[in-house]
């Protein structure tokens, strides 16, 4: 009698055997990372979403604004004075301008000088900052030293004032290249700061400390260890920035120091119909909302990627 009460409970529950239960499969622990965690919430934020589609749209207007309007602007007879100031209507969505032009062709074509002064500045000033600031704060001493005060010169100066001055000084300007050109010169020091920041907080952490124990060179544990850990804050900058750009190239066309004619851009086409906005509100209110939708897709797109990249908002 006790051998079978032995038998019976040394048995598995249910009477099966385990060589014949079903193998139980176990799902592959998910390797956690910021860069990880940070794609996996933007893919579920609106605000990355639809500021992310605005962003590609404008792309691709940029790119191709053949594919958005039948003629371009700079055909002869694009525009004709007979038409100069007439209201929207169903052929033409945003009427025509001062000069006869269709506004929506010259608002679409507008939108390449801007893209690309926004697109180029932010390159040149994240790349400039950034290498910059990691070198001064990796280094310190002198080196850190003398780029902090070159920094605070550049901070001095007005963003207005200086960008009248380096325009005359340029042999090419009225151009969204030249444009470009200034605001990266007067925009690497807020970048150069962060990095900067962004290092020292990072440069005596242990995994630093034991990559120079372990025999690591200078060049390895800069862009190896405390680069991909610095960067985070400068890509949320870089996107934000990105339509603040934009609004700057507007604001410099606006006041006759950024693109100039025969080209084309939104601060532009705001400072010519400025004078007829009473008789002909239609010819600023348009090119004023495409720009305001764009620097607002801009920072929806920083503000998502900020969300995403500081770990103290999760």
């Amino acid at each position: 009698m006790s051998d079978t009460i032995t038998k019976d409970a040394s048995a598995p529950a249910g009477g099966n055997d385990p060589k014949t239960a079903p193998a139980k499969t176990e799902k592959p622990e998910r390797v956690a990372s910021l860069w990880s965690d940070a794609i996996r919430d933007l893919r579920r934020n609106p605000l990355f979403i639809i500021g992310g589609v605005l962003v590609l749209a404008l792309i691709v207007i940029s790119v191709v604004p053949g594919w958005f309007t039948d003629g371009s602007p700079f055909d002869n007879g694009a525009c004709d004075l007979s038409h100069s100031l007439e209201r929207p209507s169903a052929d033409h969505w945003f009427g025509y301008d001062v000069q006869g032009c269709d506004n929506y062709t010259r608002t679409i074509w507008g939108a390449r000088n801007s893209i690309i002064v926004g697109i180029l500045t932010t390159t040149v000033v994240t790349l400039v900052g950034s290498l910059l600031g990691l070198w001064a704060g990796w280094k310190g001493g002198v080196i850190d030293s003398i780029l902090s005060r070159v920094t605070e010169i550049f901070f001095s100066i007005p963003t207005l004032l200086g960008g009248m001055l380096i325009m005359s000084m340029l042999p090419f300007s009225g151009n969204a290249y030249s444009v470009s050109l200034v605001m990266a010169v007067l925009g690497w020091p807020q970048i150069f700061r962060i990095m900067r920041a962004s290092v020292l907080s990072n440069k005596n952490n242990d995994y630093v400390m034991a990559a120079r124990a372990l025999g690591a060179g200078a060049g390895r544990i800069t862009f190896r260890h405390i680069l991909p850990n610095a960067i985070a804050p400068v890509i949320v900058v870089a996107a934000i920035s990105l339509g603040v750009f934009i609004g700057a190239e507007a604001a410099l066309s606006y006041l006759g120091i950024g693109v100039q004619s025969p080209q084309i851009s939104w601060g532009l086409m705001i400072s010519d119909a400025q004078v007829r906005f009473l008789a002909a509100p239609h010819v600023l209110l348009f090119p004023a909302a495409v720009l305001s939708v764009t620097v607002l897709a801009f920072i929806m797109l920083g503000d998502a990627v900020r969300d995403a990249l500081d770990p103290k908002l999760r």
